[in-house]
């Protein structure tokens, strides 16, 4: 049993969390009684005016729950900006489109990077669905760059006919997964979400959400999630995701930035109990029945299942690395060099963005492409593929 809202939360909070609460309650009910992990968790995060990203606290920096790269130091965005600027260079011109764009740190300075490197993008897309986000972005491009406010324009749905370069930096990690639990008998069971009075609690069943069970027993298969008891996560969305976005594409290099590792990494026995995580004011949360609709819920990514998916959707594999062999790939030591701010803040944030014990090796990056080919900056250094 894993308790609703706890002690910490003020009146308004608490009643914006049992509002999203009892919705799920009501649409659980409507099932049968339980919701597919997934469905939860979209509802937690992505429900209209209530979910975790759909409302109006402040998700991202300081004041939020977590600080992403972007946020970090501005090395981050110009480093992706030196790999956009080659990317755009061969198709001869073309837009950016990034997926969720955050507080709009990356797309700010990118935006300034490529102005400087006389690159710029005939239009800078965000696809964006919380208001409240996009409002957020607006006013810190305006802020950074208002010059080139112009540029930018945010999106509901996928564009067609795209040319340039597509980014999603921590987009992949935030997407509804199913869970799953091995059962006694070694076979998988889903791990349903049931209210149960006033807080919720997640049962194991046997699968009901098309496609699980043969998405588990195809890790099986390789070895992998078969003891009694081992937990874990699978996207289900992610091929049909890859595939939309692959029909948007008419010419593009995307990069894919977010924590994870191949398959057999993931699935491993080190990790019995999965990857779900929920941030809340800097700390980490294993229960993702509390403040509902007030804490991020995330998984990490399968990048075996990325590669495979861009790969049945047309999209070739560019590359893949680790965080800290990409950003150095596109000429971080360079970029130090050339800053005007303190060396001393840039070193300290470059050594959080490239650590092995910070972001450096826990993030990674791929890079798929279509209508595209390149010997690309980001992963000339080392190059993970064989991993996969």
């Amino acid at each position: 049993m894993l308790r609703t809202p706890p002690d910490d939360l003020d009146e308004v909070a608490r009643a914006h969390s049992e509002a999203l609460a009892e919705r799920i309650r009501a649409e659980a009910a409507a099932a049968g009684g339980a919701l597919a992990f997934d469905r939860f968790m979209e509802l937690a995060l992505y429900a209209p005016g209530l979910g975790y990203y759909m409302a109006g606290a402040r998700k991202l920096g300081a004041a939020g729950d977590f600080v992403t790269a972007p946020e970090l130091s501005p090395l981050f965005a110009r480093c992706l900006a030196r790999q956009c600027r080659e990317a755009l260079a061969a198709l001869g011109g073309g837009d950016v489109l990034e997926f969720g764009a955050g507080s709009g740190a990356l797309a700010a300075e990118l935006l300034a990077q490529l102005e400087r490197d006389g690159a710029l993008p005939g239009r800078y897309l965000i696809l964006e669905l919380s208001p409240d986000l996009q409002r957020r972005q607006a006013e810190r491009i305006a802020a950074r760059v208002p010059h080139l406010v112009g540029r930018v324009t945010w999106l509901a749905t996928l564009p067609s006919g795209l040319r340039g370069v597509v980014l999603a930096n921590e987009v992949l990690d935030a997407m509804p997964v199913h869970r799953f639990a091995i059962r006694a008998d070694g076979t998988p069971g889903e791990i349903l979400v049931r209210p149960a009075g006033a807080d919720f609690e997640g049962l194991v069943e046997a699968p009901r959400s098309p496609g699980l069970a043969a998405a588990v027993q195809a890790l099986q298969a390789e070895g992998l999630a078969r003891a009694p008891g081992y937990r874990g996560e699978l996207n289900l969305r992610l091929a049909p995701w890859l595939a939309a976005l692959a029909a948007a594409i008419e010419q593009a290099l995307v990069l894919l930035i977010d924590y994870g590792y191949p398959r057999r990494e993931l699935y491993s026995a080190e990790r019995p109990m999965g990857t779900l995580l929920c941030h809340y004011r800097h700390g980490i949360e294993a229960d993702p029945y509390r403040r509902i609709g007030l804490q991020d819920i995330t998984a990490h990514v399968d990048f075996s299942a990325v590669a495979e998916g861009g790969a049945a959707a047309g999209l070739a594999l560019a590359g893949y690395a680790t965080q800290a062999h990409f950003l150095i790939g596109c000429g971080l030591d360079r970029l130090i060099a050339e800053a005007s701010e303190d060396p001393l803040d840039l070193a300290a944030g470059a050594k959080q963005l490239v650590l092995p014990s910070a972001m450096g090796e826990r993030f990674q990056v791929m890079g798929l492409t279509k209508g595209l080919a390149g010997d690309w900056c980001g992963f000339a250094l080392r190059d993970l593929r064989g991993r996969l």
